[in-house]
């Protein structure tokens, strides 16, 4: 998300760099440019004139420093308006109501409310150990609530058995009294969507809202939405009294108007948001990080609580003990790899860093991507046990066969080899210094024993070989 947005707003400041001190023209001029960007970003043209009218009154309240350059002042102004229009303030699902706490989920047709809800179902379960019901109230869609049912038996979430021909009203009362029978603490009500807001739709939520009485009404909304972001979330705050705000498929989306539109116009805060189709791409929304993420910053702590987050600490441990031993081989090089890519590969990593997409840019023109660990884990594959345990096994003959098995180069598997050796060693270097932490990314696996140049500085990357 943000990538457009995030490129030019880098490009703009990357232009004052040079300028020895800071001017109001030099505000003003930089603010203009951030306005064309935060336009083509598909940011409503509303909350566009509200961030620069709060920008200008930062920059004229703002004592000129001299040891900090014009595009730091800059940077700081844009970044602190982006975390006041994407609200500074962190918020918890409300769960203070006497179970059990019912939560609404409403939006439109397709963006992907029946997943969200099966997402936010798992959080509550996993993370707050809450005991979940998850009921469909969708009558209009085909097959809605037995897709509801099939994301339940994946998550072990108990779903409202389907009663046929009941009406939505009818559905929230039965999932109230079987919440209450069966001590669950939330109950999850996925509201029908449409392709369009209608009577029909606005009728039936106010209904389904009189009788729940929500502690919480989420709006979920595509990301990919666009300008049209605004009048939907207007329409949705007017008629269901929505509460907070999940975006979806942010990894889809460029753009990422939507997400500066959708808080401001309906001051209601963007708790989280899907970052892919599995159940677990769910984050919670924090607009420090988003701000810093789009102005290139990185989300250093985000990629932390990532790599946490896959990394079991007895795992860890283990790996600690084989590293110090010197038995660290093959296998457990694949493993590291393969937290890589469960966090989201390297693009997924490396979008959390700060300079971002001048990185991407450089492993563009180096021929660098996620693909890099689909055919090092193929080589891995190819080989035989003992082979992994041992590669100084690896003669000639033992080489040809498994780039011929894996699909690659001899030259490619030299290559890993070469990598899996500096790996190594690094790893050695730091737990003799006892620094050697993995659960920090940045030891899991080294950037550099990838192929990346330490630093990523520009121009370092070297072009594929043809």
């Amino acid at each position: 998300m943000f990538k457009n947005l995030s490129e030019r707003l880098t490009g703009i400041f990357d232009k004052l760099k040079s300028r020895g001190s800071l001017t109001e023209t030099d505000v003003d001029l930089a603010l203009r440019e951030v306005r064309v960007a935060l336009l083509e970003a598909d940011v409503s043209l509303e909350v566009v004139k509200e961030f620069l009218e709060k920008a200008k009154r930062k920059a004229l309240g703002s004592k000129i420093v001299k040891s900090v350059s014009p595009s730091q002042m800059v940077i700081k102004i844009v970044n602190d308006t982006l975390k006041e229009i994407l609200g500074n303030k962190e918020e918890p699902i409300n769960l203070k109501t006497t179970p059990p706490v019912i939560i609404l989920m409403v939006g439109l047709q397709g963006s992907g409310k029946t997943t969200t809800s099966a997402k936010i179902a798992k959080k509550l379960k996993d993370k707050d150990k809450k005991k979940v019901l998850m009921s469909s109230l969708d009558v209009q869609r085909p097959a809605a609530m037995e897709q509801l049912q099939i994301l339940g038996d994946q998550t072990d979430i108990d779903v409202l058995p389907i009663v046929q021909d009941q009406k939505p009203v009818d559905i929230t009362k039965r999932s109230y009294q079987e919440a209450k029978l069966s001590g669950h603490d939330v109950v999850i009500l996925d509201t029908a969507g449409r392709a369009s807001i209608d009577n029909e739709l606005m009728n039936e939520l106010s209904a389904v809202y009189k009788e729940s009485k929500p502690s919480e009404v989420f709006l979920v909304a595509d990301a990919m939405t666009g300008q049209e972001a605004a009048n939907v979330a207007k329409s949705f705050k007017e008629k269901s009294n929505v509460t907070s705000i999940i975006l979806t498929r942010v990894d889809g989306d460029a753009r990422g108007g939507a997400a500066l539109s959708m808080s401001d116009i309906t001051n209601c805060p963007i708790k989280f948001m899907g970052t892919g189709e599995k159940l677990d791409a769910f984050e919670s929304f924090k607009a420090e990080r988003i701000a810093s993420r789009i102005l290139g910053m990185g989300d250093v702590v985000g990629l932390v609580e990532k790599a946490q987050s896959e990394v079991k600490e007895e795992e860890a441990k283990d790996l600690v003990k084989k590293i110090s031993k010197g038995t660290f081989d093959l296998n457990d090089f694949r493993k590291q790899l393969n937290q890589m890519k469960k966090m989201g590969g390297m693009q997924g990593i490396l979008s959390l860093l700060p300079g971002a997409q001048k990185i991407k840019k450089q492993m563009a023109v180096g021929g660098l991507d996620d693909k890099i660990l689909v055919k090092m884990d193929s080589m891995i594959s190819s080989m035989t046990e003992k082979e992994r345990i041992s590669p100084k096994l690896l003669n000639g003959s033992r080489k040809r066969r498994i780039s011929n098995g894996s699909g690659n180069s001899v030259q490619d598997l030299n290559r890993l080899l070469k990598q899996f050796k500096q790996m190594t060693l690094m790893m050695k270097k730091m737990n003799k210094r006892g620094d050697l932490d993995l659960n920090n990314p940045t030891e899991m696996p080294d950037m550099e024993s990838l192929g990346l140049p330490k630093g990523f500085n520009p121009g370092s990357i070297p072009h594929r070989r043809r």
